[in-house]
């Protein structure tokens, strides 16, 4: 596991963070409790977009189909599986928790409002552990810190951002829910695999394979 944002007091603030963040009430239509990643110390932040309605019940990120997707990507890439995954990396969101259902069917989508409430939570994260690698998972994620037209321009790239006063490494992915046909087909299946290589050739992730 990473330890080069270093120190107990590093992990301790996290821990606060955590444990605070995790009796977070500021949305009212939001379906609680807030699924966030444990204080992993890390130097990689991976940021989802929002937890579906299987992530608050087991009580962690990525917990369901979309979840086995992403974690294969990274073992075939990067060689972490998702106990090395989770052990090792950071794991945030644009929202903490479970927008609920839309009355037509499926997830809806975090209001402006919703995503400015929970903006904090991620900024304070950035203070904390000062990442070297950021990994925005699906457009909405990508759009918190960079312009994302399309998948296609965004895809496959490794920029150089400022969020939150830090510089820090960016390198999109799309997101792996099994709705989106985008991963799997061209262009986005070389893209998909130019960014892992990315993301496995990162120093930040050499660190973590050690």
């Amino acid at each position: 596991m990473p330890r080069s944002p270093g120190s107990s007091s590093v992990q301790t603030r996290l821990a606060r963070h955590v444990r605070v963040l995790r009796r977070c009430t500021r949305c009212p239509l939001m379906q609680r409790p807030v699924v966030s990643g444990g204080p992993v110390v890390s130097k990689v932040l991976l940021v989802g977009q929002a937890p579906g309605d299987t992530e608050p019940r087991l009580g962690r990120p990525f917990a369901w189909t979309a979840g086995k997707t992403l974690f294969r990507w990274f073992e075939q890439s990067c060689g972490l599986d998702e106990a090395a995954f989770r052990s090792s990396i950071y794991m945030a969101a644009v929202c903490r928790c479970f927008p609920g259902k839309k009355p037509t069917g499926g997830d809806r989508v975090p209001s402006r409002a919703e995503i400015a409430n929970c903006a904090g939570w991620l900024e304070a994260e950035f203070q904390i552990l000062r990442p070297d690698l950021v990994i925005p998972v699906g457009t909405l994620a990508i759009e918190q810190f960079v312009a994302c037209p399309s998948l296609s321009e965004v895809i496959g790239q490794q920029m150089r951002i400022r969020f939150a006063g830090r510089e820090t490494d960016l390198i999109p992915l799309p997101h792996p829910s099994g709705a989106s046909p985008w991963p799997r087909m061209e262009p986005g299946k070389t893209l998909l695999g130019k960014a892992m290589r990315l993301i496995a050739g990162h120093p930040a992730i050499s660190a973590i394979n050690g």
